[in-house]
């Protein structure tokens, strides 16, 4: 099983996951007592994100910061860098996805023309779009 998908496991929630893949994940806990912590903070992530539990924000990250662990280490303190708008996307009920999906493509169309055309073009191809 590749790196990445044994993350994508470990932090997808248990009830949406098959027997077999439930099984993958119990032998990757099992594996080292480093990844059990993993798990454990994953899944406290994703279901405080889920159920939308910001005053456990805290809590979390002094728990991320006690682990051991350097990745979620680097998480904590990425999100103690703009704790405002984390805390945010727990507690809103906005979101700036579909800004996010078109800015992502135009990004797109930007590189699909860059280096065959001018500016005129990918202004073109972008309002055919709308």
């Amino acid at each position: 099983m590749s790196p990445t998908r044994a993350s994508w496991l470990l932090v997808s929630r248990s009830e949406k996951l098959d027997e077999r893949r439930r099984k993958q994940v119990e032998q990757i806990r099992q594996g080292h007592p480093d990844l059990e912590r993993a798990y454990q903070l994953g899944q406290g992530f994703v279901m405080m994100l889920a159920e939308q539990r910001g005053e456990d924000l805290d809590t979390w990250l002094t728990q991320a910061d006690h682990s051991g662990l350097s990745e979620f280490k680097k998480m904590a303190k990425g999100i103690r860098l703009d704790y405002a708008a984390v805390k945010m996307t727990f507690t809103s009920e906005w979101s700036n996805g579909q800004v996010e999906a078109q800015v992502n493509c135009l990004k797109l169309q930007k590189r699909i023309v860059f280096g065959r055309a001018n500016f005129d073009l990918l202004r073109l191809r972008v309002l055919c779009r709308v």
